[in-house]
């Protein structure tokens, strides 16, 4: 295939996977508005979509493209072949785990798919760059406990202020849970959409569009309308695990939960950390239901959600493993 043809296809995959982690992660921003009637369905996904875009556009301008530099120096000779099967790696798993209803990170996904495509493109582990995997993995890691002793803080103050009888200002807590929505899809937007924006940069790079790593406005504002877009589709079985499965929210869990999980993740975006939102709100899900009635039933499911977790790198870097392997071979014939 022509290289200016190769490069479309590229950008095209990248887009294709911001849609889906528009989706996917939908449930991040409007599960907890939903499950406590803080916002209607159609409202909600409108609110997060609108502000997945702002987010992302915003974010770049004020702070750069930290995160998307982060993403980018993880392989150390990215090629075409190498993007697009990580791309490949990272779509196959989030329609996986779309399908199953688990909350599972899209960063994470393309993190593995990244590596996968990396060690099989280098012939080993030659081809990437160990200590950026190690700086980016320890992110990863520490955000979920960030978010969850946030929120179980949160509110255990809460309690203590309303004398552990939240319910009596449920209206307020509701009116709040519309601002903490919309900050938690700003915030997705801000971390989210900086990954697709690395993939297509890291295209251009090779394809020697660009001199040095730069992320282009035109791709700024590509990815953000991709993610908005694929926000706006929804992924309803995910928002129906976040929102009433691991527990049953109430509005000032809610408020809790989006609030400390909207703060941890602008917080790694200004660092240039790429986080899971997904687990970083899962995170506040359970911290905010900890202090009073988080059940069995919802650590279980927790701990169902966090072995998907364990489990998304290596296996969505099997996928871009494979896929380099196919496309590869696919070129030489």
């Amino acid at each position: 295939m022509p290289e200016t043809l190769l490069l479309v296809a590229t950008i095209a995959v990248a887009v294709v996977f911001d849609f889906t982690n528009g989706f996917h992660d939908t449930a991040n921003a409007i599960a907890t508005s939903v499950s406590t009637r803080a916002l209607t369905p159609r409202t909600a996904v409108l609110l997060s979509a609108v502000l997945n875009l702002v987010g992302a556009i915003v974010t770049v301008v004020v702070f750069g493209s930290r995160v998307s530099n982060t993403i980018s120096g993880l392989v150390a000779h990215p090629t075409l072949l190498l993007i697009i099967a990580a791309l490949l790696g990272a779509i196959a798993w989030n329609l996986v785990t779309w399908y199953f209803g688990l909350p599972s990170s899209s960063t994470h996904a393309f993190v593995g798919g990244l590596l996968g495509a990396g060690v099989a493109a280098g012939g080993g582990g030659g081809g990437i760059h160990w200590a950026s995997v190690g700086t980016v993995v320890i992110g990863l890691v520490i955000s979920p406990p960030v978010g969850f002793l946030l929120a179980a803080t949160v509110m255990v103050l809460v309690y203590a202020l309303v004398r552990g009888a939240p319910a009596k200002l449920n209206r307020r807590f509701r009116q709040l849970q519309v601002l903490t929505a919309a900050l938690v899809s700003y915030a997705h937007g801000s971390n989210d959409a900086q990954k697709s924006m690395a993939a297509m940069a890291m295209a251009l790079l090779a394809t020697g569009h660009l001199s040095h790593f730069t992320v282009p406005a035109w791709v700024v504002v590509l990815a953000a309308t991709a993610i908005g877009f694929g926000t706006w589709a929804g992924g309803w079985r995910i928002i129906r695990t976040l929102g009433w499965r691991i527990y049953r929210l109430e509005p000032a869990t809610g408020m809790a939960a989006q609030l400390t999980g909207a703060a941890t993740i602008l917080a790694a975006s200004a660092a240039g950390w790429p986080v899971s939102t997904t687990h970083v709100v899962t995170g506040s899900v359970m911290g905010a239901g900890a202090p009073l009635r988080l059940t069995a039933a919802g650590w279980g499911l927790g701990a169902n959600i966090a072995a998907a977790w364990v489990v998304t790198i290596p296996a969505a870097g099997i996928i871009g493993w494979l896929a380099f392997a196919v496309l590869h071979t696919g070129q030489l014939g």
